[in-house]
């Protein structure tokens, strides 16, 4: 359930903090004081799409904060998985919004739209007008039967949905084997000499081009690289006056002073591992000299490689490495190709296979589907009587169709309301007072047979009186014993079933602003007997104490 809401510089309003509780919560207040932005404001917690519009002018962003209590789902696994924080029971579910970004937190925890989405199917059912649409479209109708029976079938019917996801894996392979079954002669031939070309250059590695490259170098320097390091060998150990030479008489030196000083030697020490390694550095440039060959046959030889892996890098991607990928591409697409062939009737005939057995499927969660259609249909029927439309007739009609991802089933819910009319598609027939009604019967039915704790209706009083709306105030009192309900109404007699009663006040001195009061005692009657005279006189006030000593 939600705990509490929080609002800052969203819309008109400031700030906001709504404690809401178990049992019935009622929002009422003028038309157009803003009583539908709060329940947006839940709505938008969950939603992917938010305007940059709900930011209150001349501010920088605006905040909701929704504080929900998990007593029915193990969502450990899930925050795990996310890196959320875990705080028992309370989920704390904030969207900021700025000029430029809308970020999304779970237990402060940054997280994508995809798991927001989870949490509202968890935790929160939203009646709007909006939704209302979408509630009476027949493609949606499929959905809540098969939510009502989910403990029944629903995991065949996951069953189903997996095998359906492989078989349009394999009709898209189908496709593709197809295609390239398709394949000319003369694309085949074009395949092979590419593959042919890259093989026939027999390339060492991803490198070898760089390494040959530093090769070349070295050969067409050779003449010079000879004179570098043999002068530089001559000087530091040739003939006379060489280095090295001269570094033995220095040796002497600090050895003789050694002898009167012992301090001087680990400056000694120092000096004789130079020489050392003076003497090293002369031989290796003696033999890099003396071995250095000015081999003419190498150079081309390295020259014509060089040639020929720059024709192919030309060809097919500027690095070595890309025309070893290419080669490994034009391998694939031709062993597909003549592969295609036999893979064409193998998958056809897997496709075969599986299409059967999904129909088979298909037709036991079809069967399961007309059984708890009847059932779901009687339940909405009886509803629908107590809610003041008893010569109404509901029927949840299944008729058949191809095989697709939720099966062989079309499911559209009818409904006649007069004795005299056939049965019609429901968005075809209800009128509003009547919309309102079924949609409160049929959420009445699906919210015994759910997870879900809130349930929200955004003025699902429209277009009915009298002892209809006692009915719809009677079905919302018993809903709320097992739900959180939250309400938007018009109506007084709903407004006196209030667990919690919240105002919505608009005022607008130097700017707009819309706050938000709970409602005890004297106020409640007040506001309860406006909502049933319009004004507020004795015989108002006296209707509002009667209502509330009949909810007693």
């Amino acid at each position: 359930m939600i705990k509490q809401l929080k609002l800052k510089n969203y819309i008109l309003i400031d700030e906001l903090c709504a404690n809401l509780d178990n049992g019935l919560n009622i929002i009422t207040g003028e038309t157009g004081a803003g009583k539908s932005i709060i329940l947006n404001a839940i709505d938008l917690v969950f939603s992917a799409r938010v305007s940059k519009d709900v930011i209150k002018t001349g501010c920088d962003k605006a905040v909701i904060e929704i504080t929900l209590e998990n007593t029915k789902h193990d969502l450990s696994k899930l925050f795990e998985e996310n890196g959320i924080d875990d705080f028992g029971s309370e989920i704390v579910i904030t969207k900021e919004i700025t000029q430029s970004s809308v970020r999304s937190r779970i237990n402060g925890t940054l997280v994508n739209q995809e798991l927001l989405k989870n949490l509202r199917m968890l935790f929160v059912d939203i009646h709007s007008q909006h939704q209302t649409y979408t509630f009476l479209q027949p493609q949606y109708h499929i959905n809540l039967l098969d939510s009502y029976a989910k403990d029944v079938y629903g995991a065949l019917f996951t069953e189903y949905k997996e095998k359906f996801a492989n078989y349009e894996t394999l009709i898209k392979k189908l496709e593709e084997a197809k295609n390239s079954s398709n394949a000319t002669e003369a694309q085949i031939d074009f395949l092979k000499f590419q593959i042919n070309e890259i093989e026939e250059a027999n390339i060492q590695s991803e490198t070898e081009d760089r390494e040959l490259s530093a090769e070349l170098e070295v050969l067409e320097n050779a003449e010079k690289l000879k004179e570098l390091t043999g002068g530089a060998y001559w000087t530091l150990n040739g003939d006379d006056g060489s280095i090295l030479e001269a570094l033995s008489k220095i040796k002497y030196d600090i050895s003789k002073a050694v002898s009167f000083d012992q301090k001087l030697e680990p400056i000694n020490s120092q000096f004789l591992d130079a020489m050392e390694n003076l003497k090293d550095i002369a031989s290796s440039l003696r033999d890099y000299s003396q071995n250095l060959d000015n081999d003419t046959q190498k150079l081309n030889d390295i020259q014509e490689r060089l040639f020929l892996l720059d024709k192919l890098k030309r060809k097919y991607g500027g690095t070595l490495e890309t025309v070893l990928k290419s080669y490994n591409e034009f391998c694939e697409e031709l062993s597909g190709i003549e592969f295609s062939g036999q893979n064409v009737e193998n998958l056809q005939a897997e496709i075969q296979a599986q299409k059967q057995e999904l129909a088979k499927i298909a037709s036991e969660i079809s069967e399961h589907r007309k059984n708890y259609a009847q059932v779901l249909s009687v339940l909405i029927q009886d509803k629908l009587a107590v809610l003041e439309l008893p010569k109404a007739r509901f029927e949840i009609r299944i008729t058949e169709k191809e095989l697709s991802s939720n099966g062989i089933d079309n499911v559209e819910f009818m409904i006649s309301t007069n004795v005299s009319e056939d049965l019609k598609p429901l968005a075809k027939v209800a009128s509003g007072g009547e919309i309102s009604r079924v949609m409160l019967a049929i959420k009445s039915i699906f919210a015994q047979n759910d997870d879900i704790d809130t349930v929200i209706f955004d003025e699902i009083d429209t277009g009915i009186s009298g002892k209809a709306t006692q009915s719809v105030a009677d079905e919302m009192v018993e809903l709320s014993k097992s739900h959180q309900i939250i309400v938007i109404t018009h109506q007084a007699i709903i407004a006196s079933k209030s667990d919690k009663h919240f105002y919505v006040r608009k005022s607008q001195l130097d700017t707009t602003k819309v706050e938000v009061y709970v409602l005890t005692g004297d106020n409640k009657i007040k506001a309860i007997a406006e909502l049933a005279g319009g004004t507020i006189n004795e015989q108002s006030i006296e209707f509002a104490k009667s209502l509330l000593e009949t909810t007693k």
